[in-house]
């Protein structure tokens, strides 16, 4: 055992429209079915990880609903949808520093069958925050947040809508074997480019869906893995970073994966070319070729190029990604996708990904997430895991 933690449990809720279901109950449910996986129970969870797609008070009303009582240690970093794959270093960190032995982290969310508008309603999260003054009356929106990057790339890449397009040709091709995806249809460049306009230069297709469930990871230390009978999945890198506007000097084409990557790789001391598999945020397809880019996968402005021709694609392209569907098409819970970016990486290292996207000998896999906008003010969290 050679890594400070080990990822011993993973679970994606199989539904994607939970309309008798409250957030609740989705927390408990993923919970159970990650100690099902790993082989524990609750009492055996001492640290609990959150963020804020937990109702009521967040950490404290779920660690009562769902009876946690041997706690020594609970982390409600909110990040957005990159929160989750923080909350995996954090979970190591604490591990190591010796204030729990087995974390638990969930998510879970229904804003499909609330009926959200999520990525283009303009949203306000109140009078008090200190931006909405500022951007709201531009009408801001995640879509139009994330059209400015594509439009930006596109202008000083030469970046094209059919490249962008590979990126969800890619994950089609993939969801196509997944029987819980909400979108498993392979689609074409073309069928995505004469999709219907949404922020100009993205069409529908390449936006993510919008789906209910959620996910949960159980963390543990090296002597608690080594006794469960299950792939050793080892946390070997991590890294978190945030970026924002800087009072108006920002440069559009970069992510703050730009920093998350580099401090996972010197964690685990590998590089980019080393990666068998990596699951890339993709909450639209310009979030994925920024973070290629940004975590060294290719050239900065020659993402476009990376990804044409099927290089995303298993047993096709240079770096299979997001062998699940992902975001852009197999879900997207709670408007949150780095729960379920990190269990399909641990599917890929155990090998228990299906057999038609399943790359051969992946025990060195990356998860990338990213919450907030790409064009405004986000985090991205990054961690690289190793099969022993």
């Amino acid at each position: 055992m050679k890594n400070p933690a080990y990822i011993v449990g993973a679970f994606e809720h199989p539904t994607r429209k939970a309309e008798t279901k409250s957030t609740a109950q989705l927390h408990a449910e993923v919970a159970y079915g990650a100690l099902q996986d790993a082989g524990l129970q609750a009492s055996d969870i001492d640290g609990y990880f959150c963020a804020g797609d937990a109702p009521g008070m967040g950490g404290l009303s779920m660690i009562d609903y769902m009876g946690l009582n041997k706690l020594r240690h609970y982390d409600t970093t909110e990040s957005g949808g990159s929160s989750y794959v923080i909350h995996v270093g954090h979970a190591v960190e604490a591990i190591i520093q010796g204030k729990c032995n087995v974390a638990l982290i969930t998510l879970a969310g229904r804003p499909r069958a609330e009926g959200m508008q999520t990525g283009t309603a303009v949203r306000s999260f109140g009078a008090g925050v200190p931006d909405e003054s500022f951007e709201l009356p531009y009408g801001r929106t995640i879509a139009t947040m994330h059209a400015m990057v594509a439009t930006r790339h596109m202008y000083e890449f030469g970046t094209t809508s059919e490249q962008l397009a590979w990126i969800k040709v890619a994950a089609s091709t993939h969801a196509q074997y997944n029987p819980h995806a909400m979108l498993p249809k392979v689609v074409t460049v073309e069928d995505v480019v004469n999709s219907p306009m949404v922020a100009d230069p993205l069409h529908r297709l390449d936006c993510c869906v919008i789906s209910d469930g959620g996910g949960a990871l159980i963390v543990a230390r090296p002597e608690i893995a080594k006794s469960l009978n299950r792939p050793k999945v080892g946390v070997k890198g991590w890294g978190e970073a945030y970026k924002h506007q800087n009072s108006g000097g920002i440069d559009l084409t970069y992510s703050a994966a730009a920093m998350s990557g580099p401090m996972a790789y010197e964690k685990a001391k590998v590089k980019p070319s080393d990666i068998k598999y990596a699951s890339i945020y993709d909450s639209f397809t310009i979030s994925v070729l920024v973070q290629l880019e940004d975590l060294g996968f290719c050239e900065k402005g020659k993402g476009g190029q990376f990804v044409q021709d099927g290089g995303l694609i298993s047993g096709v392209g240079k770096l299979p990604f997001n062998t699940d569907g992902g975001g852009l098409c197999n879900n997207h819970p709670s408007n949150r996708g780095g729960m379920t970016k990190v269990i399909e990486a641990v599917r890929q290292a155990r090998g228990e990904a299906h057999p038609k996207v399943q790359v051969p000998n992946a025990d060195l896999v990356l998860a990338n997430g990213k919450g907030g906008n790409l064009g405004t003010r986000h985090g991205c969290g990054t961690v690289i895991l190793e099969r022993e």
